[in-house]
């Protein structure tokens, strides 16, 4: 029987409190995972997409931080589609609602904010 092997990905940035307690976590129940700091190392379409086939648009983008609050109603106004948001999160990826962590395996891949 073959087992299955997974590849953990926690995404989010360095000085969030919450990347911070997620990543502990992970460390203390000694659970290999790959960091991913989407301000220094960004975000592409593609990721921002694969996340997108398992949560919501609404989950996804943090409407009640810092980032948000500073972006014009223009801006704001992008997010109300698919295209437009996934754009805004690309331009500012702060954007999204951290952690986001990734398990992928052998056979599908699950996403959670």
């Amino acid at each position: 029987m073959k087992t299955a092997s997974k590849n953990i990905r926690l995404f989010g940035i360095p000085n969030c409190d919450t990347v911070k307690k997620a990543r502990t976590w992970l460390e203390q129940q000694a659970i290999p995972f790959e960091f991913h700091n989407f301000k220094k190392d960004g975000l592409t379409q593609a990721q921002v997409e694969v996340w997108l086939q398992k949560i919501e648009l609404d989950t996804l983008i943090n409407r009640k931080g810092t980032t948000w609050r500073a972006l014009s109603d223009e801006q704001k106004s992008r997010a109300n589609d698919r295209a437009g948001a996934i754009a805004l999160i690309l331009e500012n990826p702060s954007l999204v609602k951290r952690p986001v962590l990734q398990i992928n395996d052998d056979e599908r891949h699950y996403v959670s904010v």
